[in-house]
């Protein structure tokens, strides 16, 4: 979408008023795209994601993980038609929210899917295939968007519209996948279940595995209301942990420049193509270091994972913020030596990024809530992703407009304060398996074991 609302036929159609200001050579550079409806229409999907992932906990917990992924599907083959065909505003708009509650969806069941079928000891470069594939997704939008930009007037309906490629592939997708075996028995399917788990390991020897799965589900099904379990004292750290990563991660600035990256580089003086291809770049590094993240994380960690990105991030977006304090007035632009520059710090940021609170802002949410909670855990983590990524959707045009520069130092000391958090809050699950959370990580931490009582552990365990 940040490629769209940069093309100069789809701003005209829908956004006159923001083709117009651009159109002015001496216009302000930090602020020729601050417009409130052009934000809310690209943060509308947000919103709809936020509502639509309590939808999708009840919808993964009553029908499982297999049909939730299929309606998440179908929603995004329906956004992207109406995006495609939109000839009033409010049709486009409509076209979003669709696309929003299928990401709601899909953001509540591929990452539990996932985290349900890997093995222990694997658990977190499976789960870091659904980053990778979103990163593939981004760089595919990118050079979809760089080949439409010159096909006028409907480029943007074809960049739009191709979105059901991709819808149809997960549709095609979620009808040859095996249910989960967590899902199956919790729904009371134990011989299907047990069935799906020797399908997924391709071993028969699972007696131990499933035993452990009936066992989380049985203490699940004495839950009638998990949503209210999780304001218990024993589901806090979870819970604390879920939403903190998930605030953080919007937090680090990244969704700011990747949904605006064609509309940031216009503003440091490239021209519309240009643009677009440093948006393809800054995609091609985010999908590369994906894959450091699927080697090392099962590896060295991911508290280790988090520090170090905490560090390059930050030392990235202080760069950033000085040049552009420096060099970029408000009108003129960057020279072409500072312009690449503040490309080259932008891939190290997305880079940085995206081998660890990229991926792992998902993982861990989805590993450590126990069964009962789990997907009423998980779509709080989803929802509160989404919830945020909105406000950072909403007002980065307008805080890039006002802070101009400084924006990339809030963003920095937000950077600093996810490494604390990480220091001291946050365990390390490497390793662990994902029924044996409460009693090797929350009970063994020197903050979070508080809120084990001596009786607290029957009431989590049997309850």
């Amino acid at each position: 979408m940040g490629g769209v609302t940069g093309m100069d036929d789809f701003l005209i159609k829908f956004f006159p008023k923001v083709h117009e200001r651009k159109l002015h050579a001496a216009e302000n550079n930090y602020c020729k795209y601050d417009d409130q409806m052009l934000q809310l229409f690209t943060s509308s999907l947000y919103l709809a994601a936020l509502v639509s992932s309590f939808g999708a906990s009840k919808a993964c917990s009553i029908l499982g993980r297999k049909p939730t992924i299929f309606l998440a599907s179908a929603f995004f083959i329906a956004g992207a038609a109406f995006s495609a065909a939109a000839e009033q505003k409010w049709v486009l708009i409509l076209g979003r929210i669709l696309f929003g509650i299928g990401v709601g969806f899909g953001n509540e069941a591929v990452p539990l899917f996932l985290t349900e079928i890997a093995p222990a000891q694997h658990r977190g470069a499976v789960n870091i295939l659904f980053q990778l594939f979103v990163t593939i997704g981004i760089l595919v939008a990118n050079l979809v968007n760089y080949g439409t930009s010159n096909m006028h007037p409907n480029g943007w309906r074809v960049s739009l519209g191709l979105a059901a490629i991709p819808a149809f592939v997960l549709l095609i997708g979620s009808l040859i996948i095996t249910e989960t075996p967590s899902s199956l028995v919790e729904r009371g399917k134990e011989t299907q279940g047990k069935v799906a788990l020797k399908k997924i390991r391709g071993v028969d020897n699972v007696d131990a595995e499933f035993q452990q799965i009936i066992l989380a589900c049985e203490q699940a099904k004495k839950v009638q209301k998990p949503f209210k379990k999780l304001f218990k004292r024993e589901s806090t750290p979870p819970l604390i942990i879920a939403i903190s990563l998930q605030v953080f991660q919007q937090f680090t600035g990244i969704n700011a420049i990747m949904f605006y990256a064609p509309v940031l580089f216009q503003t440091l003086g490239f021209k519309s193509d240009a643009s677009l291809l440093s948006a393809v770049i800054t995609g091609l590094v985010n999908v590369g270091s994906t894959f450091v993240s699927i080697f090392a994380v099962d590896k060295a960690g991911r508290r280790k994972l988090l520090l170090q990105a905490c560090v390059q991030m930050l030392i990235s977006q202080l760069a950033i913020g000085w040049i552009l304090h420096v060099h970029l007035k408000e009108t003129g632009s960057l020279d072409r030596t500072l312009a690449a520059i503040v490309v080259i710090l932008v891939c190290t940021f997305v880079m940085s990024f995206a081998w660890s609170w990229g991926p792992l802002g998902w993982l861990i949410p989805s590993e450590t809530f126990p069964m009962e909670t789990r997907t009423a855990g998980f779509a709080f983590a989803v929802s509160s992703n989404m919830i945020f990524t909105f406000i950072i959707a909403q007002a980065f045009l307008s805080m890039l407009c006002h802070l101009q520069a400084y924006i990339f130092f809030f963003f920095s000391a937000w950077i600093l304060v996810m490494g604390i958090f990480v220091v001291f809050l946050l365990p390390e699950t490497k390793g662990v398996p994902i029924d044996s959370m409460v009693e090797t990580v929350w009970k063994q931490h020197p903050v979070w074991k508080k809120f084990f009582t001596d009786e607290a552990p029957k009431s989590y365990e049997m309850a």
